[in-house]
Parts: C-alpha cells; sequence; structure tokens
C-alpha cells in the first residue's frame, strides 16, 4: 500500500507519447482489457514518492485516456509531434508547465507505449537518485550482447559488410567475452529536474544529462505490434502486477 505521507508535488511523472504511429493508437489499445499507458500510470499513481502526474500529446485520445487516471494534459506543439521530433524537446517543454505549477526536483519521464513497469521499479530509481546529488538521472537498463554494437555492421560504399566500430579490433564470437554493452529500457527515465536543460548532455537524450546510473533489469517492452501487446500481458501476468483502476475515460 502506498505512503501518501512520502508523496511530494516535488517529485512528478511525466508520461509522453505521440499520436502518430504506424500501429493505430497503440498507446491506449487493451492491454488485458485495460488501456496501455494505464498500466504505465498506475505505476506511477502508486509510487511512494510521485505527487504531481502529467501527460505530454498532440492526440485527444491519448490526453483523455492519461487524464482518467489523474494526469494533467499538456498539449504538445506541432513542431514536437513529427516523426523526426526529438524526445528531448517534448520533455523539456513539459518542464516550463511543471515549473509553472510549483518547483520540482525530480521528474520521472514515462513512455505511454510501455506496460512493463511497477512502482518498486520506480521508487528505487528515485531513491538511488535521491540518495547520490552527483547524479543526473537514472535509468532502467539490459544487458543484450546479441545485438552488441562490436557485432554491427555498417555497408560501405561496395555494399559489403564492414564492422561498424572500427575501433574494436579483433572480436570474439563468444557473448560472455564482450564488454559489458547496456541498452536502455525506455520504459522511465528518472531526471534531475535540474540537468534536463543544461546543454552538454549525452546524446541521443541529453535531457539525461552525463551522470547517468543504470538501474540493471531484464528488459522491458515496448509496444510496436500487436505481438508485442501479448508479451506485455504475458510479463504482467508473470509478474503479478495488480490491475489499474482508473475507470474508462
Amino acid at each position: 500500500m502506498e505512503n501518501i505521507l512520502e508523496k511530494t508535488p516535488n517529485i512528478a511523472a511525466l508520461m509522453i507519447g505521440r499520436g502518430g504511429s504506424s500501429l493505430k493508437d497503440k498507446n491506449i489499445l487493451p492491454v488485458h482489457g485495460i488501456p496501455l499507458l494505464h498500466w504505465a500510470a498506475n505505476g506511477a499513481v502508486q509510487s511512494r514518492y510521485i505527487g504531481r502526474y502529467y501527460i505530454s500529446s498532440d492526440d485527444d485520445k491519448i490526453l483523455d485516456t492519461a487524464q482518467a487516471a489523474g494526469y494533467e494534459k499538456i498539449r504538445r506543439p506541432a513542431e514536437l509531434c513529427t516523426d523526426t521530433a526529438q524526445s528531448t524537446d517534448a520533455v523539456t517543454h513539459a518542464l516550463d508547465i511543471i515549473e509553472a505549477d510549483g518547483p520540482v526536483d525530480i521528474v520521472v519521464v514515462q513512455h505511454a507505449n510501455v506496460g512493463t513497469i511497477t512502482p518498486k521499479i520506480i521508487d528505487d530509481c528515485i531513491d538511488i537518485l535521491r540518495a547520490d546529488p552527483s547524479l543526473s538521472a537514472v535509468v532502467p537498463s539490459h544487458e543484450y550482447n546479441e545485438y552488441h554494437p562490436y557485432r554491427g555492421k555498417a555497408v560501405d560504399k561496395n555494399g559489403m559488410l564492414v564492422p561498424f566500430v572500427k575501433s574494436a579490433g579483433t572480436v570474439s564470437a563468444n557473448r560472455q567475452d564482450l564488454p559489458t554493452c547496456l541498452y536502455f529500457d525506455h520504459s522511465i527515465w528518472v531526471l534531475r529536474a535540474g540537468t534536463i536543460r543544461a546543454p552538454g548532455g549525452q546524446p541521443p537524450w541529453p535531457c539525461m544529462g552525463q551522470a547517468i546510473k543504470p538501474y540493471i533489469t531484464s528488459g522491458c517492452l515496448d509496444v510496436h505490434s500487436m505481438e508485442d501487446i501479448a508479451h506485455t500481458e504475458k510479463w504482467i501476468t508473470e509478474h503479478d502486477v495488480p490491475f489499474p483502476d482508473f475507470g474508462k475515460p
């Protein structure tokens, strides 16, 4: 059960999700009969710490569905809704609105198309960030050596495959011999608010700053196909995640 006394307006959740997608309405498709983004919202609402909730989108259905879960609407401008728009710009735009409602120390960025999230993951990441003032962000991350960058190939001007990372030298065919390489889950990013606008953050998500701590997971499932919906449902069942109860949008 959540401890209401620990919740603070200085820690805010920001869900981001555009309407345009190759999978129509993916962010609100039913997962176990419940809109996908409500699974993400439920993790944040059940967090011990998060005291404010916002949704940034250009899509009325996404905005209304998140509002049913207690999220304040942030209408994203058209220039931040294109296929080439950068998520960092959407986060920065939303931060202006969040700060207009009051000061904020930590922003938990959520992706509307990820339902594989729990309050424990969120709160663990917040705990890590709060405990170490030198950190700019804590981000759930996983190892996936099947797609290690040392194994990646580029196509040269003759149409031939060549090593993408030319500085790697001799690369072992054994995954366990490769140096550790982590990938962001993109379920959440727990960001120090003061670093979101700061210059010099790591690309391609400079809003994370430079001092990014990984929170190791087995990986999450961002939804881009109906098969991903089925995998998300399986993950939720296997992890015994409580069902959201926000009612119909």
